[in-house]
């Protein structure tokens, strides 16, 4: 049955192949962060283990989201591994490496979803694709606080604490 939802053809296609890089880049940041969930060590290991584990809990709900957004728009979800190592711009990890470096791919794979949201966004909005886009800006606010908080965990602890502002004058 043909599909009436108010968005062309070449719209919907367009807006699923992007939905299709960022279901791969979201599904290769889970399976990242599940693994770093799993081998983490050193004394952050359980602030990062159960940070991981919240990151990855979250990542697994919106993967149902954004491939059930594919299939609105007609299209088929890809569901391999395969798959998704052509689509994803996210490194995989096959070591364990230390805990910060841990922090530091994580954050890298927060941004690339971040970067793939605001594409996917950038597109559905110029279709006149609402909800494909209220997706892509909850999924861009969800992993632009992820990134931030794992970044604060690179900070550097001896750092001097940035100046107070400058209060204005009253004229």
């Amino acid at each position: 049955m043909a599909i009436n939802i108010g968005i062309s053809e070449k719209d919907r296609e367009r807006t699923a192949a992007s939905l299709s890089q960022m279901l791969a880049d979201s599904f290769t940041l889970y399976l990242k962060t599940h693994n770093f969930h799993w081998n983490v060590t050193g004394p952050m290991f359980q602030t990062l283990h159960i940070m991981f584990m919240d990151q990855y809990t979250e990542l697994w709900n919106a993967l149902d989201m954004i491939a059930e957004r594919i299939r609105a728009l007609g299209y088929p979800a890809p569901g391999s591994y395969a798959r998704y190592m052509e689509l994803s711009k996210i490194e995989g990890e096959d070591g364990v490496p230390k805990a910060k470096e841990m922090i530091r791919q994580l954050v890298a794979g927060q941004e690339a979803v971040i970067r793939a949201a605001r594409e996917t966004f950038k597109i559905a909005d110029a279709a006149g694709d609402q909800s494909t886009a209220d997706l892509m800006t909850q999924r861009m606010e969800i992993h632009e606080k992820n990134a931030w908080m794992l970044r604060s965990l690179l900070e550097d602890d001896t750092a001097e604490p940035a100046p107070a502002p400058k209060k204005k004058r009253a004229k």
